[in-house]
């Protein structure tokens, strides 16, 4: 388990034994072998980098924001090959937390690409603290809209993914793809991969972006290529014949 860094600052901080590099318009922005991974969220993790393994010029800005645990944090652009990243790092130079001192955050969003060793990262870093397993069941699921059965099937995969309640992949012949519509939402993983989404028609209801799947997923999730997942916070699952309760997480209140 994780334990606090600074318990009156509630983050946690550790040092991450990876390479981890980022690129900006082709150029090296910053590579590091002692990042440090912090806990800013609880859902997972942001790397803040040594400020000497920053490997181009960050231009100070007026722009200053601030932090309960952290402090305050002093801005900078990053220029690298011919682009520009307005307010892209910043410092916590005074932090309460005097391991973030000489650290630099480096906004994820805004770069080209992050890499741990030699593979790429999306979406945000990995937590060491968080797995994902998909095991095959021979359980019976069926899946209900208003009463409506959107998917039925004996040889369904699940996926527990830590933090997360399990997910139900299905293949597509046993899911009623006529009543599923596609849309353009996309959904980016570090342990999945790229999502794509469907609404779910059921007479005049449409539920937005209620089932997903992921064509071709990274190799740790590689079982639930092509299958189909609902979201088990708006439908009715049965499993077994038994009604499921519907879990309350981050996603509920989105698909209520």
């Amino acid at each position: 388990m994780k334990t606090e860094t600074n318990s009156t600052a509630r983050l946690h901080v550790e040092p991450s034994p990876k390479r981890v590099r980022t690129y900006l318009g082709g150029d090296l922005v910053a590579d590091t072998t002692q990042a440090r991974l912090v806990w800013e969220v609880p859902y997972y993790p942001a790397y803040y980098v040594p400020s000497e393994d920053v490997k181009v010029v960050l231009v100070p800005t007026s722009k200053v924001t601030q932090s309960p645990s952290r402090g305050d944090a002093r801005h900078y652009t990053i220029k690298a090959g011919g682009k520009e990243a307005p307010d892209a790092a910043w410092q916590y130079v005074d932090s309460p937390i005097e391991e973030l001192r000489d650290l630099i955050r480096i906004d994820w969003n805004a770069m080209d690409g992050w890499f741990e060793e030699d593979e790429e990262v999306f979406t945000h870093p990995r937590d060491p603290y968080k797995r994902v397993d998909v095991l095959s069941t021979s359980r019976h699921v069926r899946v209900e809209v208003d009463g409506v059965v959107l998917a039925e099937s004996s040889t369904a995969h699940i996926l527990f993914e830590t933090s997360l309640p399990p997910r139900w992949y299905i293949p597509k012949v046993d899911v009623q793809m006529d009543l599923l519509v596609p849309t353009e939402k996309v959904s980016h993983c570090p342990y999945k991969g790229q999502a794509q989404y469907w609404s779910v028609q059921v007479g005049d209801r449409v539920i937005p972006d209620l089932a997903w799947s992921y064509r071709a997923p990274f190799p740790e999730s590689i079982k639930v290529a092509g299958l189909v997942c609902f979201y088990n916070e708006a439908v009715d699952l049965f499993i077994d014949d038994e009604l499921q309760q519907r879990p309350e997480t981050p996603f509920s209140k989105q698909k209520r």
